[in-house]
Formats: structure tokens, sequence, C-alpha cells
């Protein structure tokens, strides 16, 4: 989005010398501004995904004429600078100086977690259409974080495994990026595979920003896997689905994904050594569905690209929050109301064609789709749906307070079911 038009749309300014958006300090009142604080990261190892949260999050309330329940609606956006402490620091900003009603964004787990904590403390309502940090909504739930049009990282790898069983793979070797999403994506794969009957022959963690993936590569190609289960993000998965095709695996041993591993922000720039992979997520772009195609299609007029998961995620939680606004009539500074009637709020229509609620915990309940990377017919990769489990819950199959009393998944805890 050309930034000029953005900060027109908007009505704020543009920090001197610092790059962030600012606004002018409005007293709260009923017909002033609602003003929302967005992070997300635009620099660092996921700053791509970072500028698609803006992106997604702008066309929203662009469309909605930057307006709800009858106020006008501005947007402040901070760099979180894929860093926890600067995440903080950015949050702390928004909700002590520039007086924001609620706090949307961020992108990496542990950037979440640490805003989610600092918002425990003084009740300021936060959305997370990203950040996927499984206890948020289940052990260690707020009630004031809420995912709107987001999801937990161990819901969708869950349905995946079951697919991959029932193609007949029986062993499958791990690789991921060595953080909390990585551990909790991995673990509900892992936990759902060893279930059902199958075998983790191997699991390989890695930092993030990892440039050379050749020695986990030369493992796993030892392990005689049947399949590959790869948890990456941004650049990581970039490369990492580069080397995998130049070492020779991508024709020996088939790529099973994580959601983010064949995100448009990481397959738009990419070529054959993409096609193929299998991944599962709610949102799959290729979807021959009225809303999906007629979301992509503004999306791409608009910004001359295929929508991410993480523009697409902030556009459903702004419309999400957004009909909560208006149901309220915009009196959002009553916070008990304002997150109580969010999560009674059903998303009916949607750009998933497919109705959409939360479950007692604050996480959306969604038919997840099973997706394929191939090449559309203008000769770009997206994702297609091969196969679709309606209704999926962040807890699967499981009584939700059983499942609890399991730990949280971490390196030394994965749910692996020992034969």
């Amino acid at each position: 989005m050309d930034r000029r038009h953005f900060l027109k749309t908007t009505g704020l300014t543009l920090a001197a010398g610092t790059g962030a958006l600012s606004a002018p300090f409005v007293a709260h009142a009923q017909n002033a501004p609602i003003r929302i604080g967005l992070m997300a990261p635009q620099t660092g190892v996921v700053a791509a995904g970072g500028r698609e949260i803006i992106d997604g999050f702008s066309l929203f309330w662009e469309s909605a004429g930057n307006q709800a329940g009858g106020r006008k609606v501005e947007i402040i956006v901070e760099d979180d600078a894929s860093n926890p402490d600067t995440a903080l620091q950015k949050a702390r900003r928004l909700v002590e100086q520039a007086k924001v009603d609620m706090l949307f964004g961020n992108l990496l787990a542990n950037t979440g977690l640490a805003v989610a904590n600092y918002v425990k403390g003084n009740g300021t309502p936060y959305f997370i259409p990203v950040i996927a940090a499984d206890d948020l909504t289940q052990r260690a739930r707020i009630k004031n974080v809420i995912r709107a049009g987001g999801y937990s990282a161990s819901q969708f790898p869950r349905p995946l495994a079951d697919w991959a069983l029932k193609q007949g793979y029986k062993k499958v070797a791990m690789i991921s990026q060595d953080y909390t999403f990585g551990h909790e994506q991995c673990g509900g794969f892992a936990q759902t595979f060893t279930e059902g009957g199958g075998a983790v022959v191997g699991q390989f963690w890695h930092p993030l920003n990892t440039s050379d993936f050749s020695p986990y590569l030369g493992q796993i190609a030892g392990l005689n896997a049947d399949v590959v289960f790869a948890m990456e993000t941004g650049a990581d998965a970039t490369r990492l689905i580069q080397q995998y095709a130049s070492f020779g695996l991508k024709d020996q041993i088939p790529m099973l994904g994580a959601q983010n591993a064949t995100d448009q922000s990481v397959i738009r720039t990419m070529g054959s050594e993409c096609e193929g992979i299998i991944t599962s997520a709610h949102f799959a772009e290729g979807a021959d569905l009225p809303a999906t195609q007629a979301f992509v299609k503004t999306y791409s007029d608009k910004f001359g690209k295929i929508p991410s998961l993480y523009a697409f995620s902030h556009y459903v939680g702004a419309m999400w929050v957004a009909k909560a606004i208006n149901a309220i009539n915009g009196k959002v500074e009553d916070r008990d109301t304002f997150i109580e009637t969010v999560l009674k709020t059903d998303l009916p229509d949607n750009p998933l064609g497919k109705p959409v609620r939360f479950d007692d915990y604050g996480n959306p309940i969604y038919d997840v789709v099973i997706r394929k990377t191939v090449k559309n017919k203008d000769g770009k990769f997206w994702n297609v749906p091969i196969a679709t489990y309606p209704q999926v819950s962040q807890f699967w199959k499981y009584d939700p307070v059983t499942y609890m009393k399991q730990p949280p998944y971490s390196r030394d805890f994965q749910g692996i079911k020992k034969a």
C-alpha cells in the first residue's frame, strides 16, 4: 500500500526520525476515535509477514470506511522488530502513551507472549490473529487475549498427521525452528501421528535464521523415513525448501509442512522446489469458493500479490472485532462488555466462505483443509484444498479438561506415544 495513502486514510502522522506511525492524543470520549495499536515485525527474520499483517489489517478498515460503531477508527503501527523485548516496549508505549483502546498483532510466539503477559496486568484487550502459543487459550488463558482470526499452534498439524497416516506413511522425520511455535506445531503432529500408530524416527531443532541446513538434511537422508514434517517460517522456510530440493530429497521423501512453510510470503518468490508440498490450514488461497476468491482478487488488485496467511488472518480479525464494536455501538471503553461481545460474536460471512465461531476458551473452531502447493493458471504457486476436516477444535478429539492435564509441548515433551 502507498504509505501516504495509508496515513491519509487512517489520520495518522509519521513520527520524525522513528519510522513509527503516531497520532495526536485525543481524550477518550464516546465521540472520539477508537484507537488501535497494531504491532508487526517490519525488521527481522519475518519482516515480510509483518508487512502483510499491516496490509491485510488496513485493507479491512479501508473497506469499512475506517469506522465502527459510529466512530472513526485510527490505527497506530509499531515495529516489534521480531524481538520480545522490543514488542513489550512498544506495547507499553501504545497503551500508556498513545492511549489505545486495544492492541492487535505481533507474529512470532515469543513477542506475543511478552505482550500477553503485559496486558494480563492491565486488562487491555489484545487480539492475536497470528500468535498461536497454545496456552494463551488453554492452561494459562487470559480472558482479554483473544484469537480473533487466529488459531492455536498445535490445532492444524493434527488433521495433517491423521491425513498422513491415511496415506500409509508410518515413519516421519521432523525439522523445526527451535522456539515455542515450532515446539507446539511439532507436538500436535507428533502426538496425533504416534497415537495413530506412526513413529517419529528423528526430530531436529535449529535456531531462527539458519542459513545452512545441510547438516540436518544429511541426517534426515539416513533415517529411512517415509515422510518429512517441516515447521518453518519466513526466510528459514525458503532456505529449507530450496536446500531440500537441491540436496536431492524432494524426489525421495515427500515433504509435509506446517501452514507457514508454504505461505504466500514464502512461496511467491520460489520456483518448482515448492511444488507438491502438503500443508494444513484454515485458509487456502487457491480454494474454489466465491468468498475466498473475492478476497484474493481484492487483495491482489490492491497489492499486486496473492494474500498470505498473515494478511488474511488480520483482515478477518479486524472484521470480527468490527462486528462486535458495531453490536455495542462503539462503546469499547466498557472493556468487559466489549470482550464478552467479541467472544459471543460469530462470523458467518468471511473470506473462508464458511461460518466461524469461538470455543469456550477464546479460540476459533474451523474447517481445516489439507492443501497442496500447485501452479495456478497465471503461473504462480498457491495452495489448493485436497481434503477437509470439518470443525476442528484446538483440542482435536480430546476432552479439554483431560487434555490440559498433560504438559504443554516443548522440546522435552512432544506427546509421543511409545510403540
